[in-house]
This record gives structure tokens, C-alpha cells and sequence, in this order.
């Protein structure tokens, strides 16, 4: 029962990306060019997101535990570290040059457009190499004697 919700799930926010124009990665790239075609209509959808997960939140935790799950999955690990940082930047950088994140560049790959079609297989790359590079210095926090 959890597959099909998850599929369901999973739907709702695909057809969201495409109803707000998200899967569009020129619409992205217009919010994020303050200087030339600024197109505003990314952050109404984010707003909108904020609004919904704000309700959302209020909601589900009144309930002691999920519907389809005897706990809450909560993460453990609360620090604001360099690899955290760096993979964010990392991931503002790609966000900002491909105008494509993981969900929209899913949402957008049956529409087969060139730009999809490079980035989703680098991404899958991408998700498979990185858990076998060996960490970095820069990416290594740093531990005291």
C-alpha cells in the first residue's frame, strides 16, 4: 500500500512541476536573471510550497505517528557542516547553469528535450559515482587532536 501512495505522491508533485512551468528549465533560468528577462513566477510557485508544507507540518504533527508507518522518520544529525555546505553550493551552481533540479529534470525527461536528455544521465552518473570518490581535504571536516 506504501508503493502505491508513494506513486501517488510522486504524480501529484510531477503534474505540480508541469502546471507551474517548472519542468520548463528556461523558466528557472528567467527567475535567477535579475538583469534581463526576470520572470517572478518561480517564486509564487515556492511561496505557494512554503504555504503547503507550513499547513501540511501543523497537521501531521498533531498525530502521535505517520498513516502508513508506526514512526516518524526523523534525521538525527542536526550539523551545519562543510560537505553540507559545499554540496549545497554544488547544488545552486548545477540549479543555476542547467535550470533543472532532480524532480523537474524527471517531470521533463518524457518531453525529450536535448537539455533533459544530457542532464538526467550526468545526474545518474553523478548519483552513482559520488558515494565512490574518496573524500576530499576540502570536503573532509576537520577533527582536533
Amino acid at each position: 500500500m506504501r508503493a502505491v501512495w508513494g506513486f501517488l505522491s510522486g504524480l501529484v508533485f510531477g503534474l505540480g512541476l508541469i502546471l507551474s512551468g517548472m519542468a520548463d528549465p528556461a523558466k528557472v533560468q528567467n527567475f535567477l536573471d535579475l538583469a534581463g528577462a526576470w520572470d517572478p513566477s518561480l517564486a509564487f510557485v515556492m511561496g505557494g510550497a512554503t504555504l503547503t508544507t507550513f499547513v501540511g507540518y501543523r497537521l501531521v504533527w498533531r498525530r502521535a505517528a505517520p498513516v502508513l508507518n508506526p514512526s516518524f522518520d526523523l534525521p538525527t544529525n542536526r550539523a551545519i557542516d562543510r560537505p553540507l555546505l559545499t554540496g549545497a553550493v554544488l547544488f545552486g551552481i548545477g540549479w543555476g547553469l542547467g535550470g533543472f533540479c532532480p524532480g523537474p529534470a524527471l517531470t521533463a525527461l518524457p518531453l525529450l528535450a536535448p537539455g533533459t536528455l544530457v542532464f538526467v544521465p550526468a545526474m545518474i552518473l553523478g548519483l552513482w559515482i559520488g558515494p565512490r570518490l574518496k573524500p576530499l581535504p576540502l570536503l573532509t571536516p576537520r577533527t582536533t587532536p
